[in-house]
């Protein structure tokens, strides 16, 4: 880790990790809450080379490193543990839309278990194989202990889940495990026997679709028995609720007995209200998505996997699959198979094929020695260096991949290969389409047929037409060439608000006023309206939008703060009218404030505005003092 030096030694002088009780990130500076301020050794740290400065304010112990907080604050999550023991959350502030959030929520439940699931999936698939092979015999001994092994995580989802799901929602991870262990003891499941094996007191919701017979009560409650082995979307929602009334208790629970008391409430709390409601209801929800997933596939399973197949890639490029993973494990726990997962099969040998082409057309030696390790990645599954080192840049052999892929999810879909185990991709996906009972039947060479199809398909258009020339090639060798070829340039920075511009030494903020930061003004708004000084690209924008960095098209990154300390706003009082990447031209609103509740809430509204690679101009000039209007020059940047 590039910055572990540096975070044991923030961590050591923060009092070590046993005095933080939480540690986030702004756009600029890590922020403790120390549980004893006096511990920590301010001037050591004030005088560390690789750290700006230290500010303490509003019961914050702030750390200020400049730009690359983010790498800083991954390192000391990592060295201090504070991440795994849910001691941390960081706050990067970057929500997006609702669709972005469920995307990032998701993809952080799954990912830390993702290789293990894999794996399993792997063991299952195999096993599936060698019995269709006669290589093992199912009543067998052997069988049975392989299969364990490659069962036990997916009988078991939910514990795992839960760990994760709990750490991302803000709780105490193990309260989530112990809420999951609840939810599958085997006298409550009804596959097992136990209460579910005794006649029925009754039927709930006779006559209807969720019919359902009550083999218990609950303090006179009746308790619908479901089967949540192998369940997703029930633990899940079970621990967003949990998470927050965890929290809630937490801030009114006192502090000699919260220890015990907070998780005794919530799972006394949580556990009943999830065999009752949340339970039932969630499950209900997942066989409901289970049959609609297989309707949409029963339509057209031809046009589902042309879809599903051709788009993969860019998916996975902009992390839209991870919204993907759970409906196919919902599927595999709800009906035993799943389609989607299937239907994709194809999308790695089609890269594999397009990067062979290249491999054997190029005359350049350094794609050809890129050429060898990323066509091995992709038929292995891993598509990440072919996509991103080869095709991507070359542009044509990306398209390519992406209409040989189409041509083999359709195929899929039209043999009607589905998965019967979630396992990995490329060539260890293939055990997973071995039927359980029918063993390699049409299903399994319709895989085949799709594989060899999309992959001599992207080869020969690769081959024939993919444009691998040598100003194409050089979008590979050298692609830094594309960016910043003219290099820094001197430029005017207009002033992005109205109001009063000062010299950013009068700023109450140490970060800022030394310039450590880098060079600029600071200018106090009189009109809450944030417009862009430059034409360049939104290069960051902090989630509670009172921060904004901006990369000029000249090469300048500015970086506009409202305010000072506003970060714990929340974004209370401000609103984003631009996204991260976005491009932006002079005098465009970028973001909208309001000063008076800002200041109501006792915050400065000063607004630094810096120049953060200032070390690479030779001067960076002030030409502006006292009242201004938007558009006025304020900055002289001479390269």
């Amino acid at each position: 880790m590039k910055y572990e030096d540096l975070a044991k030694d923030i961590i050591e002088n923060v009092g070590g990790k046993e005095n933080v009780q939480s540690v986030i990130h702004c756009i600029t500076r890590l922020r403790f809450k120390l549980k004893d301020e006096s511990k920590a050794n301010t001037e050591y740290l004030k005088n560390h080379d690789e750290i700006v400065t230290v500010r303490q304010s509003g019961g914050q112990y702030q750390v200020v490193i400049g730009n690359h907080v983010p790498e800083v604050y991954k390192a000391v999550s990592s060295v201090g543990g504070f991440e795994s023991t849910g001691q941390s959350q960081q706050d990067s502030g970057e929500k997006g839309s609702l669709f972005n959030q469920f995307i990032e929520i998701i993809s952080g439940i799954f990912q830390p278990i993702l290789a293990v699931l894999v794996a399993s999936g792997m063991i299952k698939g195999f096993l599936a194989l060698f019995v269709a092979l006669d290589v093992l015999n199912a009543e067998s001994g052997t069988y049975a202990i392989f299969n364990a092994i490659g069962d036990g995580l997916f009988y078991f989802l939910p514990i795992f889940l839960g760990y994760t799901s709990m750490r991302k929602f803000g709780g105490s991870p193990f309260l989530g495990m112990v809420i999951a262990s609840a939810l599958v003891y085997p006298t409550l499941d009804p596959s097992l026997g136990g209460f579910a094996a005794s006649e029925p007191s009754y039927m709930l919701f006779s006559g209807t679709l969720f019919e359902s017979a009550v083999h218990l009560e609950f303090l006179g409650i009746p308790v619908i028995l479901m089967t949540y082995a192998m369940s997703v979307i029930p633990i899940i929602i079970a621990n967003y609720f949990a998470a927050k009334l965890e929290n809630g208790l937490a801030k009114v629970i006192p502090n000699v007995i919260k220890t015990f008391v907070v998780p005794l409430l919530t799972m006394l709390i949580i556990i009943p209200l999830t065999f009752i409601v949340i339970g039932p209801v969630a499950t209900w929800a997942s066989q409901l998505l289970g049959q609609g997933t297989t309707w949409l596939y029963g339509l057209s399973p031809i046009i589902a996997g042309a879809f599903l197949g051709g788009l993969w890639l860019v998916f996975v490029m902009f992390g839209l699959h991870w919204g993907l993973v759970p409906v196919a494990l919902n599927n595999f726990a709800s009906q035993g198979w799943d389609p989607i997962l299937a239907l994709i099969f194809a999308h790695s040998f089609a890269l594999a094929g397009a990067i062979l082409a290249i491999w054997i057309r190029t005359r350049s030696e350094k794609i050809k020695s890129l050429s060898f390790p990323a066509f091995l990645s992709a038929i292995f599954g891993v598509t990440e260096p072919g996509m991103y080192g080869l095709a991507l840049p070359l542009k044509r052999p990306f398209t390519y991949t992406l209409i040989s892929s189409a041509v083999g999810g359709a195929i899929i879909g039209l043999f009607g290969t589905v998965g019967h185990e979630f396992a990995g991709l490329g060539v260890f996906q293939w055990p997973s389409f071995v039927h359980p009972e029918e063993g390699l039947n049409t299903a399994f060479m319709g895989s085949v047929i799709a594989v060899v199809v999309a992959t001599v398909l992207a080869f020969v258009l690769t081959y024939f037409f993919g444009g691998i020339n040598k100003q194409n090639e050089e979008s590979v060798e050298q692609p830094t060439q594309a960016t910043n070829a003219e290099g820094i340039q001197s430029e005017l920075i207009e002033s992005p608000l109205k109001g009063e511009v000062l010299e950013l030494s009068e700023t109450s903020d140490d970060a800022f006023a030394s310039g450590a930061l880098g060079k600029g003004v600071a200018i106090i708004p009189s009109e809450g309206r944030l417009v862009s000084p430059v034409n360049g690209k939104v290069s960051a924008l902090f989630g509670t939008n009172h921060a904004i960095g901006i990369e000029t098209e000249h090469g300048a990154e500015l970086l506009i703060h409202i305010g000072i300390d506003t970060v714990q706003l929340n974004g209370q009082h401000f609103k984003a009218h631009v996204s991260q990447g976005d491009q932006v031209t002079k005098g465009q609103l970028l973001i909208e404030f309001n000063i008076d509740e800002i200041k109501q809430a006792g915050y400065d509204i000063v607004t630094p505005v810096v120049v953060t690679n200032s070390n690479e101009y030779q001067s960076i000039v002030q030409i502006k003092k006292g009242l201004t209007q938007i558009g006025e020059p304020i900055l002289d940047l001479e390269s």
